[in-house]
């Protein structure tokens, strides 16, 4: 993984001493909370319902065991004990005191990690698919663009203050694990027929109050172009986007009231100033980043198959374990391993220091200390010999991180809605509970197969309640919480918004609400072999609104 050069140190630790003199100056009354606000915005920390909140960057999603380490410390230390692994790949503390924050940060920078541009208005977090090194279907690691792209936006004078946010996600295989077309700029790593690497470039996606598929603006950029491309496309954003409504400020809406075709004229035009400049990548800077993302070596492993088939005959519970949290591997002896950190009844996303130390040692001793963050809130280790799945599993199961629902019912994604949310209009944690202790039953889940429910406690959708096979949105309805659902929305490669399937439902009318939905879709499917997506694509919406309402819904729709 990257390792910091001198610049990065530097950088990092004059970051910190700025921000130290800052909060110094607020908590002596000496700059108001208003004037705070933008400088702390710029260090990752927010004022929740409750508390600040501070939001650690975790570039593409890979951590060492080291960094991993520092987390939980700073869990134990710091905060309530425990972190919230983020959709940006990110890590949130929802308890810090404001005083301690120079203290963590200081701490972050020890094992080469910040806060910088995990907030405001700049290009944040480069997001990347969770299995990138270790994937069979990639044409490459994208991680070292992704890399590339960090290096390029960290504090870049001309879009530190876009119109708004802006977020940018690379995958390299044709199966979208990073949700590319929900992202403002996405990438997909590829290679042409003649051999050659290059991306093609999606723009205009997200979610939120308008939520859009971004649009094909590229087919095919070549590799050395990454930086002048995108640079075109964000200086006609800063110069179009609008400022005069946060609303329609995001990139989306540009490419919505442009059309592609005329922001491909603008961006192109654009690009033929940069194309040929200081921004081309050469070969050997490509080279000399993507060193950094040199994989383990891994032996050959092959007594690894005949012990993983023996445990799996005389332990029913690991063999469900690996049928559904476990990945191939590019390397027929290893695999790709999937934590859920989705335990029944438990709080999506969130982990224990004690778990996180626990991650950081078995990724040690089973992962050549390299660990990933999902955009689904799980963590993965993504190098893990077959014939160490048992022993693994066995370390993950004492410390209550051996479920086995990835990409289940119970796999929820959720964001920390009114418990800890200023912006949040009803509750998210309590919602997701409830639904995985009504069908936490393991074979039920397996009968249902892969169904993704994502709950956001607000229009700003922090859960991707979108792109939710089963959606959930909380509204507030007077002054009561109210629950809107969608159905059909997906952030694969086949990216789909979902449907509002009618009126909302009370918070203990939901899970009954599901339920209903669940059986619905198992009545209607074709068999086991037809996911709940495709079952949903086929048939359409009106035998759920039928089992949900009855006829009213049907005849208005």
């Amino acid at each position: 993984m990257y390792r910091y050069d001198e610049f990065d140190h530097d950088f990092v630790r004059d970051r910190v001493a700025q921000f130290t003199d800052q909060v110094e100056r607020r908590l002596k009354g000496d700059i108001s909370e208003d004037a705070f606000k933008p400088l702390r915005l710029m260090n990752g920390v927010y004022l929740q319902l409750h508390a600040y909140m501070l939001r650690v960057a975790v570039p593409y999603g890979t951590l060492s065991s080291r960094q991993m380490r520092k987390l939980a410390h700073i869990a134990r230390t710091y905060d309530r004990g425990y972190g919230h692994f983020t959709t940006r790949q990110n890590i949130q503390y929802n308890w810090p005191k404001l005083s301690d924050i120079p203290a963590i940060l200081s701490e972050l920078a020890e094992v080469e990690m910040h806060a910088i541009q995990t907030s405001g208005n700049c290009i944040r977090n480069v997001t990347a698919d969770h299995f990138a090194g270790a994937a069979a279907d990639e044409v490459a690691d994208p991680r070292p663009y992704a890399e590339i792209l960090r290096q390029w936006s960290s504090v870049h004078p001309e879009f530190s203050f876009l119109p708004r946010k802006f977020k940018i996600a690379i995958t390299a295989a044709e199966r979208d694990r990073a949700a590319i077309q929900v992202h403002d700029i996405g990438l997909q790593l590829k290679r042409n027929e003649a051999g050659e690497t290059g991306f093609a470039v999606y723009v205009g996606g997200g979610q939120g109050r308008t939520p859009m598929v971004a649009k094909l603006l590229n087919p095919f950029l070549p590799e050395e172009h990454l930086l002048s491309y995108v640079t075109a496309i964000m200086r006609v954003y800063n110069l179009h986007g609008r400022r005069d409504n946060k609303y329609k400020a995001r990139i989306k809406i540009l490419v919505h009231e442009t059309g592609i075709d005329n922001l491909a004229a603008q961006v192109e035009a654009e690009w033929e100033h940069l194309r040929a400049g200081e921004l081309k990548l050469p070969d050997a800077d490509i080279a000399a980043i993507t060193s950094y993302f040199a994989p383990p070596e891994l032996s050959d492993r092959a007594e690894g198959w005949a012990q993983l088939a023996a445990w799996k005959r005389t332990d029913e519970e690991f063999s469900g374990w690996v049928g559904r949290n476990v990945a191939p591997h590019r390397h027929p002896d290893y695999a790709m391993v999937t934590i859920s950190l989705k335990p029944i009844g438990g709080i999506p996303g969130d982990a224990s220091a004690d778990q996180m130390d626990a991650v950081a040692a078995l990724a040690d001793e089973f992962g050549f200390g390299e660990i990933r963050v999902t955009h689904e809130q799980n963590l993965v280790l993504p190098h893990v010999a077959l014939a160490d799945l048992e022993p693994l599993w066995r370390g993950l199961k004492a410390e209550g991180l051996e479920t086995a629902n990835s990409g289940l019912i119970t796999d929820i994604i959720a964001c920390p809605g009114l418990d800890y949310c200023a912006l949040a209009n009803a509750r998210s944690i309590p919602v997701a509970q409830e639904i995985s202790n009504r069908f936490a039953d393991a074979r039920r889940q397996e009968e249902i197969g892969e169904l993704k429910i994502k709950i956001s406690g607000c229009i700003n959708a922090c859960g991707h309640h979108h792109v939710g096979h089963i959606g959930i949105l909380g509204v507030e309805k007077k002054g009561a919480e109210l629950y809107q659902i969608t159905l059909g929305g997906s952030a694969d490669e086949n990216t789909s918004i979902g449907e509002i399937i009618g009126r909302g439902f009370e918070p203990e009318r939901l899970t009954d609400a599901i339920e209903v939905i669940v059986d619905t879709y198992l009545a209607e499917r074709t068999g086991r072999e037809e996911p709940f997506i495709d079952c949903y694509r086929r048939v359409g919406a009106a035998p759920f609104k039928l089992a949900l309402y009855g006829g009213s819904e049907v005849e208005a729709a």
